[in-house]
């Protein structure tokens, strides 16, 4: 695989429509034509199920659902870049803290949330193929190092976490069988929750391709931590890695 240089750039509908502007050598310039002309080749672009309150107020974040994910995507693909696409499984952000079931998931059991999981990953994709916009690379799931879809997908119960993600795996497979998929978790310093985690998929789960990691120094240990973890997997499990999340402190 070829060094990806990306960033996630999930909000910049919203920012736009709240008045941000982009320059480039004092110039105001598109933000995609930027990141194109400073050597991006790659954006992630999360989606949320249903990121709206009863009055069809957006919970912020850039209020990702289907339709304004797909507008992201295509000034992305527009302007030469890949994108990856970055199912939460969730109407907000899910993380090691928050794996909160869509609303209208809310009640389902673990055969209902599996159907649900594949359902929605092929109608998205579908959706965004129909579009004429092409996906690089799937992450199903965000952060899963304490699973998904709480509390039937919550760490330890690795058959229900295996159920659902496998769910999205063949969704992408049915989708288009040639799209490289990530399964992503944090704490890219922790070779113990590698471990841990991918011993208990790998012997549950659909094949995939890419392994993606968060590396937040200021959380997830030294950068050695990281390059230690990082050599200890791909040769444990055989998949390339991509550091998904980053963050330096910087003032």
């Amino acid at each position: 695989m070829e060094f990806i240089k990306g960033m996630d750039i999930s909000m910049v509908k919203e920012l736009e429509v709240s008045g941000a502007s982009y320059y480039i050598n004092g110039k105001q310039e598109d933000l995609f034509r930027i990141l194109k002309e400073c050597g991006t080749t790659m954006v992630r672009l999360r989606i949320w199920s249903d990121p709206f309150d009863e009055m069809g107020n957006s919970y912020g974040g850039g209020g990702n659902d289907l339709q304004t994910t797909i507008e992201i995507a295509g000034r992305t693909v527009e302007n030469g870049m890949d994108f990856m696409l970055d199912f939460h499984y969730s109407d907000f952000w899910a993380d090691p803290a928050k794996q909160i079931k869509p609303k209208a998931w809310a009640d389902y059991g673990v055969k209902e949330l599996e159907q649900a999981v594949y359902d929605y990953t092929l109608e998205s994709m579908q959706t965004f193929l129909d579009a004429g916009v092409n996906i690089t690379m799937v992450q199903v799931g965000n952060e899963l190092s304490n699973g998904l879809l709480w509390p039937e997908g919550k760490v330890p119960n690795y058959d229900n976490i295996a159920t659902f993600v496998n769910a999205g795996i063949r969704a992408v497979r049915k989708a288009d069988a040639a799209i490289p998929v990530m399964i992503h978790l944090d704490n890219g310093g922790n070779n113990a929750l590698y471990r841990e985690w991918f011993d208990n998929f790998t012997k549950r789960g659909e094949d995939f391709e890419i392994i993606g990691l968060s590396y937040y120094p200021f959380w997830h240990g030294s950068l050695q931590m990281l390059n230690d973890n990082m050599n200890d997997i791909a040769e444990r499990y055989g998949k390339d890695l991509v550091i998904a999340e980053v963050s330096m402190g910087y003032t």
